[in-house]
């Protein structure tokens, strides 16, 4: 064991004794302080103990053998070997949340490959110990009050939930790729083996397991499991994938959940577990994998951005619940975007300034750009003319940076602004790629459509101001002999 002063909010300077075993990482301290929030020195054995006892003081489910060993040894052993853990909710015992287990995938893998007994035996003694806690507090809500609108059967009541983690490096250490068809059947039939174990003697459906060349006999070690607890009537346990949290680091996990591992290096700059056994299977050490990148060579493939994806898809069926997928910062910015998520400018811009005159009329446009060179704010001031015209003009410019900021399409605005026709219009000078423009507006989006759509859009045909307008906007018929009221007439909307 070790002792380590750690501190749960970086913006306080004081600490706290954490004292767990030696073989943990310095992450593992600073997890097991947010996780215990009485205050004080803290020690791993004094805080499991409270979860432990109050699951061992409850009485066993009834037809468990009045031999059966007591489960507090079998969950301390688990817990310091880094392969289950409990929820916060079972941590701190909170009598209104769901209580469950974090199981560890990566932690029931041996020098053999994964062993399938040793999960089934950790994943029993977990619903089992979710069930006794199950039926000995059912009747409590806040500790204090009881529930009386409870159903009357208390197999119709979820007793907990069992949330796998760190996928990928479990896989890893089979010789699998994430971002491969065998890694995802593989953990498809790992997933659906955790929900037949806790479905096994409920109401709940049982999934289907896939038949797996690197896994053979789960289905009937799946089968033997389920026919032993058929017709018990027990309480449900869900099954999902954890989410980021406090947990997954007290057990030392490379990748929470079903997420994969991006990076072959952890924050010290040494190689990750994973990324030496997926060397390993592939024949090479660490010098050597170094050989080869420096070659230019990529030692092990990538993991693509859509792996994930693709993992979430094959493991919709074999769990109850799946956490949401994330969102890349930059390859699903469109979607993020749709549901109103605003795209931050850099703090350093890039863009261009154009200094032109139309009609006589000075113009300034300004531009900023995106890392990626799309715009993201135009500022256009008429700087003559009147405080009212320059404050419609940039209040027009704050508009449509707005828009593109939230992924608003250029073009768009494009096609609205281009060819307007109002005053001041005229010869442009001072851009040799515009010679006239209908509008100061015409003349900008113009501008911006060759600059960042690689359009370019002609000039607008000149009209002059008494000139008649051979198209008008309604084909009225003025063969009658009637004389028009006005010169130009325009529907207006």
């Amino acid at each position: 064991m070790r002792t380590l002063r750690v501190t749960t909010d970086p913006d306080d300077s004081a600490t706290r004794s954490v004292t767990l075993p030696a073989a943990w990482e310095d992450d593992a301290a600073q997890a097991l302080a947010q996780i215990t929030q009485n205050g004080g020195p803290i020690r791993l054995s004094t805080e499991a103990a409270r979860w432990v006892d109050t699951i061992d003081a409850c009485p066993p489910l009834p037809g468990t053998p009045a031999n059966a060993p007591s489960p507090a040894r079998s969950l301390s052993y688990l817990l310091l070997m880094r392969q289950l853990a409990p929820n916060i909710a079972l941590w701190e015992r909170h009598p209104d949340e769901i209580p469950g287990f974090v199981v560890r995938l990566s932690g029931f893998v041996q020098e053999d490959g994964f062993a399938p007994e040793h999960f089934v035996a950790c994943l029993k003694l977990a619903c089992d110990s979710l069930r006794r806690l199950h039926a000995a507090t059912r009747v409590e809500r806040t500790g204090e009050l009881p529930l009386f609108d409870l159903p009357a059967d208390p197999s119709e009541e979820p007793a907990g939930i069992i949330l796998l983690t760190d996928l990928d490096a479990c896989l890893a250490s089979m010789g699998l790729d994430y971002d491969s068809d065998a890694g995802r059947e593989a953990a498809r039939a790992i997933a659906a083996l955790a929900t037949s174990i806790a479905h096994a003697g409920t109401n709940l459906s049982l999934p289907t397991i896939p038949a797996c060349a690197s896994l053979p006999g789960l289905r009937a070690l799946a089968a033997e499991a389920c026919a032993a607890m058929e017709g018990q009537h027990l309480s449900p346990v869900e099954t999902g994938f954890s989410g980021p949290g406090p947990v997954d680091a007290l057990l030392g996990v490379e990748s929470c959940g079903l997420a994969p591992v991006f990076s072959p290096l952890r924050s010290d700059g040494h190689l990750r577990a994973s990324t030496l056994a997926r060397l390993a299977y592939r024949g090479l050490t660490p010098e050597s994998a170094l050989a080869m990148a420096l070659a230019g060579e990529a030692p092990l493939p990538p993991t693509r951005p859509e792996a994930h994806a693709a993992m979430h898809k094959a493991m919709e069926r074999s769990v109850d619940f799946l956490p949401e997928l994330p969102e890349p910062e930059l390859a699903n910015l469109r979607a993020r975007l749709e549901r109103g998520a605003r795209r931050q400018l850099p703090m350093r811009q890039t863009g261009f300034t154009q200094r032109t005159a139309v009609g006589g009329h000075s113009l300034f446009m300004r531009t900023s750009e995106f890392e990626d060179g799309t715009l993201g704010e135009v500022s256009i001031i008429p700087t003559r003319e009147t405080p009212m015209a320059r404050g419609l003009m940039d209040c027009l410019g704050q508009a449509v940076s707005i828009g593109l900021q939230f992924g608003a399409p250029l073009d768009a605005f494009v096609e609205r602004f281009a060819y307007t026709r109002f005053g001041p219009a005229g010869t442009v000078e001072g851009d040799p790629g515009a010679a006239y423009a209908s509008s100061m507006l015409d003349y900008a989006f113009r501008t911006l459509s060759e600059a960042y759509l690689g359009q370019h859009m002609p000039d607008a045909p000149q009209i002059e101001p008494n000139a008649e307008d051979t198209s008008p906007m309604l084909p009225f018929d003025h063969s009658s002999g009637d004389t028009p009221r006005g010169r130009r007439l325009r529907l207006v909307s």
